[in-house]
This record gives C-alpha cells, sequence and structure tokens, in this order.
C-alpha cells in the first residue's frame, strides 16, 4: 500500500479499507521515528470490537509507551502476532508488512473524520 492512498487519524494510526469493507490498520512512519527504538508491543484479541477513538493495544520504545487508537468501528478479525516478536519490521515496511491489526466495519461513519494523505502531511510538518 501506498501511504497516498491511506486514510489517517489525528493519532498517526493509517487505515485501509478493501471492497469486502475490512479496514487493515497500522501506524504512520512518521510516527513510527517520533518513537524510536521499539521494545513491546501489545495487540488485541481477535473477536475483541474496536470503537474508533478508543484504545486497541500499546506500544513502546525506548522512551514512552503510547496508545493506539482504533480509527474505525468495528469486529477484529486479525492480529499480525508476527511483528510482536520482530518490532523493526514495523519500521521497515509500516504501510505493508508492519500493519497491525484488520477490522470487520460495523460502520463506515468514522471513515469520513480522517485525514487524507496531503490533511495528514499538514499535520506532521505543524508537529515536527
Amino acid at each position: 500500500m501506498k501511504p497516498e492512498d491511506l486514510l489517517y487519524a489525528e493519532t498517526h494510526e493509517w487505515v485501509h479499507v478493501g471492497d469486502d469493507d475490512v479496514a487493515t490498520i497500522g501506524i504512520s512512519a512518521f510516527a513510527l521515528e517520533q518513537l524510536t527504538d521499539l521494545v513491546f508491543m501489545e495487540l488485541p484479541s481477535v473477536g475483541d470490537m474496536a470503537t474508533a477513538g478508543e484504545a486497541f493495544g500499546e506500544v513502546e520504545s525506548v522512551k514512552a509507551v503510547s496508545n493506539l487508537y482504533s480509527p474505525v468501528d468495528g469486529e477484529i478479525i486479525d492480529a499480525n502476532t508476527e511483528i510482536v516478536d520482530n518490532l523493526e519490521s514495523l519500521g521497515d515496511d509500516p504501510y505493508g508488512a508492519g500493519w497491525i491489526i484488520k477490522v470487520k466495519l460495523s460502520s463506515r461513519d468514522a471513515l469520513d473524520k480522517l485525514m487524507d494523505h496531503a490533511a495528514y502531511e499538514k499535520q506532521c510538518a505543524e508537529e515536527a
């Protein structure tokens, strides 16, 4: 997936929604640069419900612990457990192999609150 084709939350999670209403969610390269060296990640269980704006897991770096927030509502149908033991893969390919969870959308409403790539790039420039 290309960063230009994704939607973004203010909290730096990205979303790609397929034709099947399954949202793939990860964290942006900008967020990973801010976090620096990751040491731990906690993922939700398949079958858990994700709620837009609420935490679904956390990532810990040598600097801090940060919540991961769901940008959408729905049921978690997959979690990328392989990255937990290979956190450097997140930085290597944050928009591909570094995906974190997949959510079967219960509603598309939350997508309207997300930013396109240009708006997200502007936010990152302001934060940098």
